[in-house]
């Protein structure tokens, strides 16, 4: 990893939703060290300041991809970057998902809302590799259809189920309304040989691993990515410390054995 911004140009854009978009970055130079899926850089708008980021996609090119809703200063200049500019990426920073700790079993990978973006590098790696594992199942929840990204992507996977849910149906809505939960009992698993991999708003990450838990999956085999401020990624500043966890440099996958007891503390 490095500590100063490495220029990298943006070499496609795509929105995703009204406020989302996802950047394909090449490296001007020379490339950083190679991410795993569910580590994250420190993505550098110049001018304007840094914001982590997961890694939404990983090129054998060193080029990555990035999906960045805009919240703020920094991720409303990087979502308004077009083809041609450059911003600067720091990393990779962070633990992964471990899929190989996967190998030989079922994957089940549920994602609400955004949190999408940092698992499909996940299920690419899966699904590269169909005789590693037993059933790939993906299940995707949003607030509303507007929200759901990557959803014509999702329809070319080849998984045992894919599934999407959202909260607040539209007109043109005819799927499922409701909770990602909802969707567990569609999925092909078998509990006690299954690796689950959960990313989203925490109350989401909370209700989905308990109901992993209360279903029979070991909570050592049930990995979810925290959400914290990261602003340092070196674990200096303890700006996204929980508990006893700074979530850049300990997380910000962690098993949900772990995360279990810290999510559990009202206001920490």
């Amino acid at each position: 990893m490095t500590a100063v911004p490495v220029p990298h140009r943006v070499v496609a854009r795509r929105p995703e939703t009204a406020d989302t978009v996802t950047l394909r970055l090449e490296p001007v130079g020379a490339a950083l060290p190679a991410f795993l899926p569910g580590q994250f850089a420190m993505v550098h708008c110049f001018g304007r300041g840094e914001i982590p980021v997961s890694v939404s996609s990983v090129q054998a090119t060193g080029g990555l991809a990035h999906t960045i809703r805009s919240v703020g200063a920094v991720s409303d200049g990087l979502c308004a970057a077009q083809a041609g500019d450059v911003v600067g990426l720091r990393g990779p920073y962070g633990t992964s998902w471990e899929l190989e700790r996967a190998r030989g079993r079922d994957v089940l990978i549920v994602a609400g809302g955004i949190g999408l973006a940092p698992l499909r590098p996940l299920i690419l790696s899966a699904l590269a590799e169909p005789e590693a594992y037993r059933r790939v199942n993906v299940l995707v929840g949003a607030r509303t259809p507007g929200d759901v990204i990557a959803r014509k992507e999702a329809e070319s996977w080849a998984t045992a189920y894919t599934g999407v849910i959202v909260d607040m149906p539209d007109a043109g809505w005819h799927g499922d309304v409701g909770v990602v939960t909802q969707l567990l009992g569609r999925a092909h698993f078998d509990p006690d040989g299954t690796c689950a991999f959960v990313c989203g708003p925490e109350p989401m990450i909370r209700a989905t691993s308990r109901e992993l838990a209360h279903r029979g999956v070991p909570r050592d085999r049930i990995r979810v990515s925290l959400e914290r401020n990261m602003r340092c990624a070196t674990g200096h500043c303890g700006h996204c410390q929980l508990g006893p966890l700074l979530v850049c440099r300990d997380g910000p996958v962690v098993d949900w054995k772990q995360a279990e007891p810290l999510l559990s503390v009202r206001e920490l």
